[in-house]
């Protein structure tokens, strides 16, 4: 045929031939390329690949550490970790896990809030990780399903720690409490490069002690080295690096005496703080009302959290650190010391107390607490029993810039700087603080009733126990500190915490003798808390106040019959003792307690005899009665003049 061309057999084998060469030389090219990617792979990324096939095969299980332990300053408790049972599932292992947790509901009682938690817990968990469903379970819970084990492959009970608050309410707001991680926590974690210690923990310090010292208290993450198989599931466990504890902390505070302080305020709303003057130890801060801190461990259901945030009570609010209230007549024994150091009066000035003072060139009256007066009163009587007309002529006199520049280093108007968060600064008013709030001048009048601690005048308990123990002190002032010592978990070592002097106010030794013993007389028959100071088997030096809430008009009569619970006078009382040689200063405030004399000042008596001679009293008077009808009270309550705050007529005894 035209065209083709007849191939011969040894053409034809030699075109076969050279087929086949060229075939074998592109498969000798291939194999060795393959030779070189394995030596590559297996030889020159061994590391790389083994590491990889390491990190399939062994997954890092973070262990939490326990928690520091809180103790008093006797080594009573006051937070610890306990230990208890509770029900897991590994999700990986159970299969189905809504089916599994409907079986083990017959057997154990499973919430809502149970399953809702799980469920959280279980998003943030890897598969492999055991997940608590229920914790805290009974010893009947535990019986009944080691029984049924069997039957729930992935299904494990075991033995947790939980934070445990021995004295409940009694030291919430100081001891604090935990909560678990939130999503705000975790930010702050991050941020400030903790977050791979928190790895395996559920909760965070989240106020008191336990939130100040989250550092010291959380301990160091530990970890374990676990075999899983192709599924994820663990196999085995290959090492394990044990946690390190959290530090032990011992506080100043002394569980006896703040459970007494706890219990003398019965029913009453109000906060204590008592301080040792030698050290500024915290020895105890009460807020009432209080709230148990275990509810916070597991969560807070709604009606729980409903009522912790009551608009009336609100026993959240730590009303030691963030209660401001008007510090009352428990100013005068600072006013006097200024009108003496000042050189504006001597212990031996007078004036004649009509009931009542005036403005120059006004008609307005400020009315003493006492209606017909105080008659011829000086330095001391004026303290004694508490007379307002002195106190408002040397405010007068003395100018708000003066006091101002007195009483600042004493801690008022600015935080004492104590070792827990969230305190207020309270406030002491400046002509150029109102024209930054209010745009406004300084009124001659809110002068005159700041000398009386009323009007703008804010301070918070602790800032008067600040102030009452700088008196104590002869004017050296110490930082107020719950810490007293920590414990290193390693080494077993306790190191004390030292006392941190802030301030040293300069002050004439017989300027100071002059007020404390005017303090003490108060305490005396003829002073404001003579009730509370009978008996007494030492001397110690008080001073009473009453801090009003709403105004009385001009003339009108204080009923506390005819005026509703929360609207009546807040009572204060400050302290210390014994008088010559101080070692506790203490400062009450009773929310709508009526008079200083008949509510706070008995508190004051009852801590400081349980802290000086050891007593404590009857069940029967342990808690402090309500404030005295009005028929037993003697003040007064004339309305502000033109321009002047609320509480610019209140009385201050």
């Amino acid at each position: 045929m035209k065209g083709l061309r007849y191939i011969t057999p040894e053409e034809a084998f030699r075109q076969y031939r050279r087929r086949l060469e060229a075939a074998g030389y592109i498969a000798l090219a291939l194999l060795v390329l393959l030779a070189v990617r394995f030596f590559w792979l297996q030889v020159v990324q061994y590391e790389r690949y083994h590491a990889m096939a390491e990190e399939n095969r062994i997954a890092l299980v973070p262990v939490a550490p326990p928690r520091g332990t809180i103790y008093d300053r006797n080594g009573v408790v006051l937070a610890q970790n306990e230990t208890a049972f509770t029900l897991e599932l590994i999700p990986d292992a159970v299969g189905d896990v809504d089916r599994v947790i409907g079986q083990l509901a017959q057997l154990v009682q499973i919430t809502p809030a149970d399953i809702k938690r799980f469920r959280r817990l279980r998003a943030e968990a890897k598969g492999f990780e055991s997940v608590i469903l229920r914790a805290r379970l009974t010893e009947e819970e535990v019986a009944r399903l080691a029984v049924n084990r069997y039957r729930f492959p992935g299904v494990q009970v075991r033995a947790r720690q939980f934070r445990q608050y021995p004295y409940g309410e009694v030291t919430a707001h100081v001891v604090g409490y935990i909560g678990r991680i939130s999503a705000k926590d975790k930010e702050q974690l991050a941020a400030e490069g903790r977050a791979a210690n928190y790895r395996g923990s559920e909760h965070i310090g989240k106020a008191g002690v336990e939130g100040a010292y989250e550092r010291w208290l959380h301990g160091r993450t530990g970890f374990e080295k676990v075999e899983t198989d192709s599924a994820g599931r663990a196999v085995r466990v290959l090492a394990r690096h044990p946690p390190v504890a959290g530090y032990n902390l011992q506080l100043h505070l002394d569980a006896g005496l703040q459970q007494l302080a706890a219990e003398v305020f019965g029913e009453h709303r109000g906060a204590l703080v008592a301080l040792d003057p030698t050290t500024g130890g915290v020895l105890a801060l009460v807020s009432r009302p209080g709230f148990d801190p275990n509810v916070f461990i597991d969560g807070v259901d709604q009606s729980t959290w409903a009522e912790l945030n009551h608009p009336m009570t609100r026993p959240l609010i730590n009303r030691a650190l963030r209660g401001v209230y008007p510090p009352g007549s428990t100013i005068k024994p600072f006013m006097a010391l200024a009108g003496l150091e000042l050189g504006l009066r001597t212990p031996d000035d007078s004036i004649i107390d009509p009931g009542y003072f005036s403005l120059p060139g006004s008609t307005h009256r400020y009315r003493d607490w006492k209606k017909d007066g105080h008659g011829v009163v000086d330095l001391k009587k004026s303290i004694v029993v508490s007379c307002d007309t002195y106190y408002y002529r040397l405010a007068h006199q003395m100018g708000i810039e003066a006091m101002h520049r007195f009483l600042a280093p004493f801690g008022f108007g600015r935080r004492s700087g104590i070792d827990l968060e969230g305190e207020l600064a309270g406030l002491l008013p400046s002509p150029e603080w109102k024209r930054r709030r209010f745009n406004q001048p300084w009124w001659p009048g809110e002068t005159v009733i700041a000398g009386i601690g009323q009007g703008y005048m804010l301070a918070t308990p602790l800032q008067l126990a600040v102030a009452t123990m700088a008196l104590a002190n002869d004017g050296v002032v110490y930082r107020p500190q719950l810490i007293r010592a920590w414990q290193d978990p390693v080494s077993g070592r306790l190191q004390q915490a030292a006392p941190q002097v802030i301030a040293r106010i300069p002050l004439k030794p017989q300027h100071l003798a002059v007020v404390k013993q005017a303090m003490v007389e108060v305490t005396l028959p003829g002073g404001t808390a003579a009730a509370a100071g009978a008996g007494a088997a030492y001397a110690f030096a008080g001073k009473t106040g009453t801090a009003q809430v709403i105004g009385i008009k001009q003339g009108a009569r204080y009923d506390e019959r005819r005026i509703a619970a929360h609207h009546r006078d807040h009572a204060l009382f400050i302290a210390f003792a014994p008088a010559q040689a101080p070692r506790i200063a203490v400062a009450v405030m009773v929310e709508n307690g009526g008079s200083g004399s008949a509510t706070a000042a008995p508190i004051a008596r009852k801590v400081i005899d349980y802290w000086l001679l050891g007593k404590r009293p009857d069940a029967a008077a342990a808690a402090v009665p309500a404030a005295a009808p009005e028929e037993e009270r003697e003040d007064a309550h004339p309305v502000p003049a033109e321009g002047e705050p609320p509480g610019a007529g209140n009385h201050g005894h």
